[in-house]
């Protein structure tokens, strides 16, 4: 083999969960090669650099071998080289570490479940005692 198409390439190596998510991300301009964004049909060859902006991370890549079916993730190191530095990790980990605190912190934005049923008994209350005579002695 002395091609293969990139979306089936970044699908075999586990960089995508799907092939139309690999599609989608050269679509939308997010795979580049040479700094130039790329189509899902491109042929790639051994030692190409491919590079993937995620929401988190630009990663890397170099091609060492060819492949057009999924493998084990244990076994994806033998095709290719990963070039990402590893700060390039540690900022995505520190901002997916930012976005959990943040999503703790602010407040849901609809009632949970027990929410509802404790509004709905507060509201059964007030609205039996708003009913009820008022005794006064």
């Amino acid at each position: 083999m002395e091609s293969v198409r990139i979306d089936k390439y970044l699908w075999a190596v586990r960089l995508f969960k799907t092939r139309p998510d690999a599609v989608d991300a050269c679509r939308l301009g997010r795979v580049e090669m040479g700094g130039q964004p790329v189509k899902a049909g491109r042929e790639i060859r051994p030692g190409d650099l491919i590079t993937i902006h995620t929401d988190d991370l630009v990663k890397t890549v170099r091609v060492t071998t060819l492949l057009e079916k999924r493998v084990a993730g244990k076994l994806v190191a033998q095709y290719l080289e990963d070039l990402t530095p590893s700060a390039e990790y540690e900022k995505a980990r520190l901002r997916r570490q930012e976005h959990a605190l943040n999503l703790a912190a602010s407040p849901l934005l609809r009632p949970t479940k027990r929410d509802r049923r404790l509004m709905e008994a507060f509201l059964e209350d007030v609205k039996r005692n708003a009913t009820s005579p008022v005794v006064e002695e």
